[in-house]
C-alpha cells in the first residue's frame, strides 16, 4: 500500500516478526494509518509532523546473541513515543541501559500478567487484576533502564510491561496484536490515540479509494490478466480491476483438477452471468496431475502448481496485444509464511503457490492490490464493492486447492474420494448453521490406510481427517469445538457414502503450533 501523505501516521519498525502486520492491523482499526519499514531502513526516518509514534514489532532473533540487530540511535533522537512488543521490548530495554539475559524458564503461549502500578498504556486494559496474554519468547528483561517503572508481570517474566512515562517509551515482553491476548488492541489503541494523540482518519473508504488509484497508476492504457480462483480474494481483486481500469481486465480461470465438486460450474456461472466479467476458463486438469505423479514433497508440490499457473497465463497473454501485467489475491499472511516482506529476518513457514512457489523468471508484472490486508479486511472491502455474500462469506480455499490436502502422491482416485468427502462435510456444516461461526473448514485424505470391518467383512481404506477452525485473521486459530453427535453424524455419512475411506478423525490442533492447511 503507497503511503498517504495527508494523514498522521505510525511508523511500525519491522524486526522480522510474523505478527507485524497484525500490530499495522490493530492500528487500522483504531482508525490510524500505519507504515511499515525494516529495521535497516530506520536512518531514512525523518522527523516531520505527520509522524506521530513509533512501534517496535518483535522478530525470530534472540537478544542475548551477539549477531542480533542493535537499535539504531536515530530512532531516539526523533524524540517521538516508542512501544517495544517481545523483541521490541527487550532490545529497547538493552539500548536504554536495562539487562536482558535467556530465561530458564521459556514462556510460549498463554500465560497470566498481573498489575503492579498504573499507567496511561494500560487504562482499561486489565478488567480483574490477571489478564490473559500470548506470549512466544526464550529471553527476559530483568533489569530495567533508569527511569523506567515495572507496570505489570507474568510469572516468568518479572517486567511483562514497563513504561518511562517522562520519555513515553513503553515496553511489553507479550504480544498484544494477537488475539489470544485479552483487550490486547486496548493497549495498542491507548498507544495510539492517547499517547501519541493521533486523530481518527483513516478508514475502509479510503482505502478502496488508495488501492484503485494505485492500480491506475500502475496499468496506465495496458491490459491486466486477472488470476480468478473464486474465493474471496481474488474476487475482491478482479472488482477493484474492473472499477480501475474497465474492460481492460481478462479474468483466466484454471481448472486443476485440483478444485471441490461442482466448483468450476459455480465460478463460471457467477462470474460470468451474475458479475458479467469477461473470463477465459481453461481445462489444465490433465496437465497438472501429469506434473504432480509421484511427487510428495509439499514444497515442491507447491512450486510446480505455482509454476504451471504462470506457464499458462504467459501463454496466453501471448494471444493478446498488450497485455503486460498478471494480478493475482495474494494476502498478507500468504506474504509472512512465505517470504520476509520488507526484508527483515523472518522465518520461512512454507510457499504458497502465488509468492514462494513462483518461477524466478517471469514475463508479466504483478499486481497484488490486497497483499497488505488479511482475509477479513478483504471481506469489508468486498462488502463495498458490492460482491454477493454468497462469495463474502466463503471459508478460504489454498490456491494449490486439494494437492496440500493429500499428504504424500496425488492420484485421481485420492482426488475422487476427497472432493466428496469434503462435500460431505461442508454441506452438513451448512446444514446445521456452523458454516459461518466457523472460519475455515475442509476434509483431507491421510496416506493412511487402516483396517475396518463393514458388513462382517475386513476393509483396509484410507483416513479422512476433518478440520475447522476459528479465527479473526488466520494467523492463528482454534479448533472448532463440535458436539458428538455432529461430528458422528458427518463420520457416518463419509463411510457409508464413500467406497475408499474407512475412518474418520479430527484434528483438535491450534495455529501455532500447527498451520491451518496440512501442507
Amino acid at each position: 500500500m503507497n503511503q498517504n501523505n495527508t494523514l498522521e501516521k505510525i511508523i511500525i519498525i519491522d524486526f522480522g516478526s510474523q505478527f507485524t502486520q497484525l500490530i499495522a492491523r490493530k492500528v487500522r482499526e483504531a482508525g490510524v494509518y500505519s507504515e511499515i519499514i525494516n529495521s535497516n531502513q530506520v536512518k531514512n526516518l525523518t522527523k516531520n509532523k505527520l509522524t506521530k509514534g513509533i512501534i517496535l514489532s518483535g522478530g525470530p532473533l534472540t537478544i542475548t546473541n551477539k549477531n542480533s540487530i542493535n537499535l539504531d540511535d536515530h530512532i531516539l533522537s526523533l524524540n517521538l513515543p516508542i512501544l517495544g512488543i517481545c523483541y521490541g521490548h527487550q532490545i529497547l530495554a538493552k539500548k536504554l541501559g536495562g539487562k536482558v539475559k535467556i530465561s530458564k524458564n521459556r514462556e510460549f503461549g498463554k500465560a497470566f500478567v498481573k498489575s503492579k502500578s498504573k499507567s496511561p498504556i494500560t487504562k482499561n486494559f486489565f478488567k480483574n487484576k490477571n489478564n490473559l496474554v500470548w506470549m512466544s519468547h526464550e529471553d527476559i528483561v530483568y533489569k530495567i533502564p533508569p527511569g523506567f517503572k515495572q507496570i505489570a508481570s507474568s510469572n516468568n517474566s518479572k517486567f511483562a510491561i514497563i513504561a518511562n512515562e517522562k520519555k513515553k517509551y513503553y515496553g511489553i515482553q507479550f504480544h498484544p496484536e494477537v488475539s489470544h491476548t485479552i483487550n490486547g488492541k486496548i493497549l495498542i489503541r491507548n498507544f495510539v490515540l492517547n499517547i501519541c494523540k493521533i486523530k481518527k482518519k483513516w478508514n475502509l473508504k479510503r482505502q478502496k479509494e488508495i488501492l484503485i488509484s494505485d492500480i491506475k497508476k500502475k496499468v496506465k492504457k495496458d491490459k491486466v490478466i486477472c488470476a480468478l480462483s473464486g474465493g474471496v480474494d481474488s474476487s475482491v481483486v478482479a472488482l477493484l480491476l474492473k472499477k480501475a481500469i474497465g474492460n481492460k481486465l481478462i479474468c483466466i480461470f484454471i481448472n486443476t483438477g485440483l478444485l471441490r465438486k461442482n466448483e468450476e460450474r459455480e465460478v463460471l456461472k457467477t462470474f460470468k452471468k451474475k458479475l458479467k466479467l469477461k473470463l477465459i476458463y481453461i481445462n489444465a486438469s490433465k496437465l497438472f496431475l501429469k506434473k504432480l505423479n509421484n511427487v510428495t514433497h509439499p514444497e515442491k508440490k507447491r512450486k510446480i502448481i505455482g509454476k504451471l499457473f504462470i506457464q499458462l497465463f504467459e501463454r496466453y497473454a501471448k494471444k493478446v496485444k498488450g497485455v503486460k501485467f498478471l494480478a493475482q489475491g495474494t494476502l498478507y499472511p500468504d506474504l509472512i509464511e512465505s517470504k520476509t516482506v520488507t526484508g527483515s529476518p523472518s522465518s520461512k513457514i512454507k510457499s504458497h503457490h502465488n509468492v514462494g512457489g513462483l518461477p524466478k523468471k517471469m514475463n508479466l508484472i504483478l499486481i497484488e492490490p490486497l497483499n497488505a490486508l488479511f482475509k477479513d479486511e478483504v471481506r469489508k472491502l468486498g462488502l463495498q464493492l458490492s460482491l454477493p455474500k454468497v462469495l463474502l462469506l466463503r471459508h478460504p480455499f489454498p490456491g494449490p486447492g486439494l494437492a496440500i490436502r493429500i499428504p504424500g502422491k496425488i492420484t485421481k482416485e485420492k482426488i475422487d474420494l476427497l472432493k466428496e468427502a469434503d462435500f460431505i462435510f461442508i454441506n452438513e456444516l451448512k446444514k446445521s448453521n456452523l458454516y459461518n461461526k466457523i472460519w475455515q473448514a475442509y476434509a483431507a485424505l491421510l496416506p493412511v490406510k487402516t483396517v475396518g470391518v463393514m458388513g462382517d467383512s475386513r476393509t483396509y481404506e484410507y483416513t479422512c481427517l476433518l478440520r475447522a477452525v476459528t479465527s479473526e485473521d488466520g494467523m492463528t486459530a482454534d479448533f472448532f469445538s463440535f458436539k458428538k453427535i455432529f461430528l458422528q453424524r458427518v463420520s457416518n455419512k463419509i463411510i457409508n457414502s464413500i467406497r475408499g475411506i474407512n475412518r474418520v478423525v479430527y484434528d483438535v490442533t491450534s495455529k501455532p503450533p500447527s498451520t491451518i492447511e496440512l501442507e
